[in-house]
């Protein structure tokens, strides 16, 4: 079985999620500032965590295209993961999923990114359930 780690990329803050080692549920794990330091960061996770695949939140919108300010920025951090890392990267639906976690999050407090991580990971794991 593989453990995965989830991520909700943006451009101040990234959200990482893990799944637990039956790839069943997802868990917000932690939310690190996107700066020089995230990939190593990241990458001390996978090792940590004994990550076997990532999964990474697709900004794209509805129609498919490009969201124009973050679409770049997900396509440049997933070369430098692919480059710092050698272990299958997903992508994944995740409209919606700061808005989802913005329900759970306390009164007058913003969406954890770490808990939009868990739910673009968890939507993932729910695919590969009902494609087996």
């Amino acid at each position: 079985m593989v453990k995965y780690l989830g991520i909700d990329f943006g451009m101040k803050r990234v959200g990482v999620a893990v799944s637990n080692d039956e790839a069943t549920i997802a868990f917000p794990r932690v939310t690190l500032k996107n700066e020089e330091t995230l990939v190593p960061q990241i990458v001390e996770i996978i090792e940590k965590e004994k990550i076997g695949a990532i999964v990474i939140g697709d900004t794209r919108a509805l129609s498919g295209a490009p969201n124009p300010i973050v679409s770049l920025s997900v396509d440049l951090f997933i070369e430098e993961l692919k480059d710092a890392i050698q272990i299958p990267i997903h992508t994944a639906f995740e409209a919606w999923s700061s808005i989802e976690a913005s329900r759970y999050a306390p009164k007058g407090k913003e969406h954890d990114d770490a808990a939009a991580a868990a739910i673009i990971l968890q939507r993932f794991l729910d695919s590969k359930k009902t494609n087996l």
